[in-house]
């Protein structure tokens, strides 16, 4: 059963995030195998749009919207992907398509990421979380990060 991330709480307002795409196939491809989401199947006259969800139907809706325009600037709103192993987790997205967009890691306060590219260009940044906070990824709510974007940018 499907059960929809809700906003602050509200029973009446579902989250969902849409991501412009130029490529439906290939960016339901990558984000499912990089999040475990499943893509529904595409229903006739859906248009432009292809849904992913979470494979145990808990959390948030990845609505994917291909348009006809190349992206041409850094995203006003990213993904941050909280992993133990940074390494691997980045070895493991390149590998399904992502590019570095960061040779080196950037840290701050003990936060250690890379930034990558989606196949369409889009940011994304996949993060290492400092000690005191990694008891969050089995469970715990998350303490806010960094704009992983923003640091180290002039």
């Amino acid at each position: 059963m499907r059960r929809p991330a809700r906003y602050g709480g509200r029973a009446d307002t579902a989250l969902a995030v849409v991501l412009d795409c130029a490529d439906l196939d290939r960016a339901a491809e990558f984000w499912c195998a990089a999040l475990g989401y499943l893509a529904l199947p595409k229903e006739p006259g859906s248009g432009p749009y292809r849904v992913l969800l979470p494979a145990d139907g808990d959390g948030i809706e990845l609505l994917l919207q291909q348009v006809p325009d190349v992206k041409a600037a850094k995203n006003r709103m990213h993904f941050d992907l909280r992993v133990l192993d940074l390494d691997a987790e980045v070895s493991r997205l390149v590998a399904l398509g992502a590019r570095r967009a960061t040779d080196e890691p950037l840290k701050n306060n003990g936060w250690v990421w890379h930034v990558l590219l989606d196949p369409d260009g889009n940011e994304f940044c996949v993060l290492r979380p400092p000690a005191q906070h990694r008891d969050q990824l089995t469970g715990i709510q998350l303490r806010s990060a960094p704009s992983c974007l923003e640091v180290g940018r002039p």
